[in-house]
């Protein structure tokens, strides 16, 4: 499909227009002020102004599309790139030479570098350390005390990446660190994004600061584990072995900071978004009790008495569906951006050159035009003979084209284990203190999940 192909079907092909402005907008902050008090309603309510919308972020004109077909489109077209609010407010974390950053040529040497690591075959070999870490937090929450969520998810999902990824010891100790720091940032990245006021956020004021320690933080981790791998002498097969044995198009070894930036990139990326769900999961558990129910009925179908293993999870198939119905429902990549890198047309839309474009996967797979009891929790519509009513795009969470997150294999089976493993083990009910509204940062997840797990 190109974009070219993807014409308006609400009126006659014509000669391309400009989009709707959406309203709501206020003096200096546009359109940013209900982007960052209400932003999933608000992205939500703009597929009812049109396919393609224009928006004003400060200064800034962005457009927003709001099918799914269009996203599609924007995904698939060489005409966008990875660019845009988001990416801009991300680059001080991600940098400009990491495989989630780049464009072009580089973006797809660094692929060819890292997708060995993520091939359907490679995955089995980190079942081990994805038991491991996954029958661990039954161990941990075993005691009866209440859980912070936010801490347990972000822990588990850190240490299955660097474990699985960047084998070796020296990253137990830096899981904690790795974990705080990342909290701080995602939060305050998002606010950047959305209301861009640039200069004021080198304010020495109380959250610039703790913006900048925990990113300084962050990249000290970095440069640690990078020079512990090297004074280790060790070549395990691992990713972190093929960044530092990696060649440019050249043949000389990549630059220190590339190196760098593609570590943060394993890091940080994929951590939130597992973390993010990690901790959905636990809600939907949580609140859907008789999903949990069915989770345990199937692991013991499965399973029988012994303990799960990295082996049933291809069998677990409505473990894996409640997996992909919370994606649809709570997915923490919520909102993207891309640039126009030449003047184009989208749905019958004139996007100018250098234009910013943002979409949201919330209000694409949420969109009623889409779904069925739209909001309703039901992983049975994944079922075989049910999916093909729904639209293609309207549930890529981990999105297509050559943007599409080379984890995702490894992320379905991380997340379906640990699933699997704690709703076979507890029932979870909320603790004084829980809140699960959605929290918007760069990934969504619920504000302060407090839980307690109940032995089953």
């Amino acid at each position: 499909m190109t974009v070219e192909s993807v014409k308006p079907t609400t009126r006659e092909a014509s000669e391309p227009c400009e989009p709707p402005v959406a309203g709501g907008g206020v003096p200096l902050l546009g359109h940013g002020w209900r982007l960052a008090r209400q932003p999933l309603a608000f992205l939500a309510q703009l597929r009812d102004h049109g396919d393609v919308v224009r928006l004003r972020l400060g200064p800034k004109t962005v457009y927003a599309v709001t099918s799914p077909e269009l996203t599609g489109a924007l995904a698939l077209s060489p005409d966008y790139i990875i660019a845009g609010p988001l990416w801009e407010s991300l680059e001080s974390l991600l940098g400009k030479e990491g495989v989630a950053t780049a464009n072009g040529p580089l973006h797809r040497r660094q692929r060819r570098t890292i997708q060995p690591a993520f091939r359907l075959d490679a995955i089995p070999g980190y079942g081990p350390i994805m038991e491991e870490e996954a029958h661990a937090l039954v161990e941990r929450w075993s005691r009866g005390e209440v859980l912070d969520v936010t801490a347990e998810s972000f822990r588990v999902s850190v240490r299955i990446s660097a474990r699985c990824l960047m084998r070796g010891s020296y990253m137990d100790a830096r899981a904690e660190r790795i974990t705080s720091a990342l909290a701080t940032l995602f939060a305050g990245m998002y606010q950047r994004m959305v209301v861009p006021l640039g200069p004021l956020y080198r304010v020495p004021v109380p959250a610039n600061r703790e913006f900048n320690r925990a990113l300084a933080d962050l990249h000290l981790l970095v440069d640690e584990i990078v020079a512990d791998r090297r004074a280790s002498g060790q070549k395990p097969d691992d990713l972190l072995t093929a960044l530092l044995e990696a060649k440019d198009d050249n043949g000389d070894p990549i630059g220190e900071q590339e190196i760098h930036d593609q570590v943060i990139a394993i890091l940080t990326p994929g951590s939130e978004t597992v973390g993010s769900l990690v901790m959905s999961l636990l809600l939907v558990l949580t609140e859907h009790p008789d999903q949990a129910d069915k989770i345990r009925a199937e692991v013991r179908n499965v399973v029988g008495d012994r303990p799960v293993a990295f082996d049933d999870v291809r069998k677990l198939r409505h473990t894996a569906n409640v997996v992909v119905e919370t994606m649809r429902l709570r997915p923490a990549v919520w909102i993207l951006t891309r640039r126009a890198v030449t003047e184009t047309e989208l749905g019958g839309y004139r996007i100018p050159a250098g234009a910013d474009i943002v979409y949201s996967p919330y209000a694409i797979q949420r969109d009623p035009r889409s779904y069925e009891r739209n909001e309703e929790f039901d992983p049975d519509r994944w079922l075989p003979g049910r999916t093909e009513s729904v639209p293609k795009y309207a549930m890529a969470p981990f999105s297509v084209g050559n943007r599409k997150c080379p984890s995702d294999h490894f992320s379905m089976a991380e997340l379906t284990l640990i699933a699997a493993v704690v709703a076979n083990a507890f029932r979870f009910e909320h603790a004084p203190g829980s809140d699960p509204r959605p929290r918007n940062g760069i990934t969504l997840r619920p504000r302060r999940l407090l839980l307690r797990a109940r032995p089953v």
